[in-house]
């Protein structure tokens, strides 16, 4: 699977509005400086995941923006959708909307499998977790994994 620096942008920003959620905005240059995303990139990532119910705005001197709810309700797999779409897309289309026939008819399966696996991990991840450094259990296990640390 590949993450978008999109993806990973997004991710990042809001991990870093959880970081400092008291309330108070926080700048766009604040966040991008902060995380090292150009803010032009970030400027448009934060209006996604104003438009998917994330992020709030304020315009203004005192304006900036925050999490539109608490980083225990956030999950990762909601960023990622926010700004990409589906987890799991073949060739534009959600799994279960692609048919394959012949030797290939099983594929789909494979990609629904992937889908299901992709959503263990990232439905189950906070934003809360990972600004904390309190990642869940399985997810820790999961990275201890020596295999999971090798390139393929």
């Amino acid at each position: 699977m590949r993450v978008s620096a999109k993806a990973d942008y997004a991710a990042r920003a809001a991990i870093e509005l959880a970081k400092g959620h008291d309330g108070s905005p926080h700048k766009g240059d604040d966040i991008a400086r902060a995380q090292e995303i150009p803010l032009s990139f970030l400027e448009n990532i934060l209006t996604q995941l104003r438009s998917a119910g994330i992020v709030r705005s304020q315009r203004g001197p005192d304006g900036g923006y925050w999490l539109a709810r608490e980083p225990e309700e956030i999950t990762l797999a909601q960023v990622i959708r926010a700004v990409e779409g589906p987890l799991v897309g073949v060739r534009g289309q959600r799994p279960e909307e692609v048919d394959y026939h012949g030797a290939a008819a099983a594929l789909q399966q494979v990609w629904i499998a992937l889908r299901v696996n992709l959503r263990a991990v990232l439905e189950q991840v906070t934003i809360a977790d990972i600004a904390s450094g309190h990642l869940p259990s399985e997810i820790i296990e999961m990275a201890r994994d020596h295999d999971a640390w090798q390139t393929r």
